[in-house]
C-alpha cells in the first residue's frame, strides 16, 4: 500500500503528529517522550518567538489509515537565507524505506518551492530546540533535553544519499567527593580578572538581575557556531517564564565583572528523564508531581547550556562556574552530570575538564544533502 503525505492544519492533526513517537517508542526502554504541552508550543506562532523569521510546516505518513511517519519542514530566514537551506526536524518513521523516502522528498519538494537547494539535519527552529540525530549511545537512557531515535534512521539516511554534515559529543562527568585540584587558582582568577560567581537569593532574583544579558550573551558567544541562529528578546523572554520556574539556583552559575555585568554563565538542571518517561510527557493530572520529586532529589545532572563572552574566554572563567556548581553537587548529593552536546570540533569547551573523570555517553549527527 502507498504512502500518503497530510500536511498538518488543524490541532487535530497536530495532536497526531506530537503524540505519534508514544506509539512508535512504546516498548523502547531508553527513549524519553518530549513534554506534550512544550511541543504544541513549538508549532504555535502566537507562542514560539521563533516564527518572527522561521516558516514551517509539519507533515503526516500514513499507510491506509495509520500513521508510520512524521516530519517538519523548517526555513530559518536568519540563519540560512544565503545557503538556501531547508531544515527536517521532528523526524520519526517505522522501519520502512518508502515511508523515509516520502517524507524526505516532501521536504525537499518544499524546499525548492522556497529557492532551497539543500536540505539539512535533524535542526529546529534554532539551536535551542533539539538537534542531531543518535549514532552512538543507544544503551543509555536518553537525556530528557536531548533527541533519542532507533539506530535505523541513520542507516537509512545514508542509504537515501545524504551525508555528515557535523557530530555532537556527550560525554558524563563523574562528581568527586573532593574538589579537584584545578579549583585552587579561583582566587588568582578572581583577582586578576576582578569576577566572581553570584549567589542569589532565589532564581526568580537572578532572572530579574541578570536574565535578558545572559541570553545576549548567549548570542555574542554561540555566533560563530555552525548553524547557530541568535534568539530574539521575544524567544529570550519565553525562555526565561519557562525555565526560572524549574531552574535551581544551585545549579545555575552565573560569574560577573566588577561592573556586575555577566560574563559566563552555566545552566544544569537535575535530570527529569525518568520521571517524564513515567508521566508519558504528560504534566496532568499527576505527571507534574513525578518531575517535582526530580528537581528535588536526584544524583544526575543535565548540563543544558554554558558560554563566556569572547573577551573572557581565556580568562578561567568556567573553573569559577564549576567550582560553584561542584561544591552544590557534593551538597545535594548529586555523583553524575550529563554534559550538553558538543561540537566535535569545539576544543575550546572539550579542554575545559581535564581534572574530572569523564566517560563517553552519546554522539549525535547532522546530515546534508544537495536537493
Amino acid at each position: 500500500m502507498s504512502i500518503r503525505i497530510v500536511k498538518v492544519e488543524s490541532h487535530k492533526q497536530l495532536k497526531k503528529f506530537v503524540t505519534f513517537p508514544l506509539k512508535l517508542y512504546k516498548d523502547c526502554e531508553n527513549w524519553v517522550p518530549a513534554l506534550e504541552g512544550d511541543e504544541y508550543d513549538t508549532f504555535n506562532p502566537e507562542k514560539n518567538g521563533a516564527y518572527d523569521f522561521c516558516e514551517a510546516d509539519c507533515f503526516l505518513a500514513y499507510r491506509g489509515d495509520e500513521i508510520v511517519g512524521r516530519v517538519a519542514a523548517i526555513i530559518n530566514h536568519k540563519a540560512d537565507d544565503e545557503q538556501h537551506l531547508v531544515r527536517f526536524g521532528w523526524l520519526d518513521f517505522i522501519e520502512d524505506e518508502e515511508v523515509l523516502r516520502a517524507l524526505i522528498d516532501t521536504v525537499a519538494e518544499w524546499g525548492r518551492q522556497r529557492g532551497c537547494t539543500e536540505m539539512r539535519g535533524p535542526w529546529g527552529f534554532t539551536d535551542m530546540d533539539k538537534e542531531g540525530l543518535l549514532v552512538e549511545g543507544f544503551e543509555h537512557l536518553s537525556p530528557f533535553t536531548c533527541l533519542y531515535n532507533f539506530p535505523y534512521y541513520g542507516t537509512m539516511l545514508e542509504q537515501l544519499g545524504f551525508k555528515k554534515d557535523v557530530d555532537w559529543t556527550q560525554r558524563t562527568l563523574l562528581v568527586s567527593k573532593e574538589l579537584p585540584s584545578m579549583f585552587q587558582f579561583t582566587n588568582l582568577i578572581e583577582e586578576r580578572f576582578k569576577v566572581h560567581v553570584v549567589n542569589p537569593r532565589s532564581m526568580k532574583d537572578m532572572a530579574n538581575r541578570y536574565g535578558m544579558e545572559i541570553f545576549h550573551m548567549y548570542n555574542e558567544a554561540f555566533a560563530p557556531l555552525h548553524g547557530f541562529s541568535p534568539l530574539t528578546d521575544k524567544q529570550i523572554q519565553a525562555y526565561l517564564k519557562t525555565y526560572v520556574p524549574i531552574l535551581d539556583k544551585d545549579f545555575v552559575a552565573v560569574a560577573v565583572n566588577d561592573q556586575d555585568k555577566p560574563v559566563g554563565f552555566l545552566f544544569c538542571v537535575p535530570s527529569l528523564s525518568k520521571a517524564v518517561k513515567k508521566s508519558k510527557g504528560r504534566l496532568f493530572p499527576f505527571g507534574f508531581l513525578n518531575i517535582l520529586k526530580a528537581l528535588k532529589k536526584n544524583d544526575t545532572l543535565e548540563a543544558l547550556i554554558m558560554g563566556v563572552m569572547p573577551e573572557y574566554q581565556q580568562c578561567g572563567i568556567p573553573v569559577l562556574m564549576f567550582k560553584y556548581l561542584h561544591e552544590n553537587c557534593i551538597k545535594r548529593g548529586i555523583d553524575t552530570i550529563i554534559m550538553n552536546p558538543q561540537l566535535e570540533e569545539n576544543y575550546k569547551v572539550q579542554s575545559l575538564f581535564g581534572d574530572y573523570k569523564t566517560e563517553p555517553f552519546m554522539r549525535r549527527r547532522a546530515y546534508k544533502k544537495s536537493i
